[in-house]
């Protein structure tokens, strides 16, 4: 931090950054529009997720303290249920799935409310935390427990070419997923674990955009098999050799949350009829469905 200038910021401080009256910045900080910590029993505020907040909302005049307005859709990395259950709760939220890390970036840059991830994080062994805290730093958002899915490699019915694991890449060809999901990370992950080189393998181009997209290469034969999910290649009629569960969890903006749209589609997913959707599908474990993994300032 410069010279003379304190990593933290008092409310009064605050208010005299902002211009703005002392109970201004209680609303804001009460209302979780702005970062904020209460870690020393007072309201202080970081000053460089502050400058942040202020670059993304102000226009230079005094209405630009109003948070900006996001539209409501939600982005992020492809799940199956998750769709259905958007579409069928019909809570007016439009969806638009290109990967995990696309996700993210689209949340920052203030073009959604939500996003659905599965980014694996093998330094600390878990899911997400670490990408939601670099990403959206200093923002009020909530991480929720989605489902833990089934994850391993499509292959054709009947599986002939014997695909078994990792070590059974070599030689066959492979649908890779695009760089921002969340498979093609993990999946990058597990093959350095794995110490596999992957000019061993012969990698199909382009990349597929969706677990759907996987499945298709397979059932078409331009591919022999991709990492996907359990419930996808079940869809397809395909078979499925798996390897592990990974956690798909939701991020959120706290305002949004309580927001009608989005409370309709939680409400949906406690239902019945969503109990059941996920039990044709398979492969779902909704066993820690909402559970809050991390909350932001």
């Amino acid at each position: 931090m410069p010279e003379g200038k304190p990593e933290f910021l008092t409310v009064r401080e605050l208010a005299a950054f902002l211009r703005v009256k002392e109970r201004k910045v209680y609303a804001l900080a009460a209302s979780g529009e702005i970062p904020c910590s209460r870690a020393t029993g007072k309201l202080i505020f970081p000053r460089a997720a502050v400058e942040a907040w202020v670059s993304r909302h102000s226009s230079g005049e005094q209405g630009s303290m109003r948070p900006v307005e996001r539209p409501l859709v939600f982005v992020g990395s492809h799940d199956p249920l998750l769709d259905w259950a958007l579409r069928e709760s019909r809570s007016g939220l439009a969806s638009f799935f290109d990967g995990s890390l696309d996700g993210l970036a689209r949340l920052k840059a203030g073009q959604a409310v939500a996003a659905g991830l599965h980014v694996y994080e093998p330094k600390a062994e878990r899911w997400n935390i670490e990408h939601v805290e670099d990403a959206l730093a200093g923002e009020p958002v909530v991480v929720l427990e989605w489902a833990w899915r089934e994850r391993g490699f499509i292959v054709a019915a009947g599986n002939p070419k014997r695909i078994a694991g990792f070590r059974s890449l070599p030689g066959h060809r492979y649908m890779p997923r695009q760089a921002e999901a969340g498979s093609q990370v993990l999946f990058e992950a597990l093959l350095e674990k794995e110490r596999i080189d992957v000019r061993q393998i012969e990698v199909v181009a382009p990349a597929a955009r969706s677990e759907s997209d996987v499945a298709v290469a397979v059932a078409e034969n331009k591919a022999d098999t991709g990492f996907g999910l359990g419930c996808v290649a079940r869809q397809f009629r395909l078979g499925f050799v798996p390897l592990l569960r990974e956690r798909y969890d939701i991020v959120v903006f706290r305002r949004a949350y309580f927001d009608a749209g989005f409370q309709t589609f939680i409400e949906f997913c406690r239902s019945p009829a969503f109990r059941t959707k996920a039990g044709e599908l398979g492969g779902y474990d909704l066993g820690g469905l909402g559970r809050v993994h991390f909350n932001g300032p």
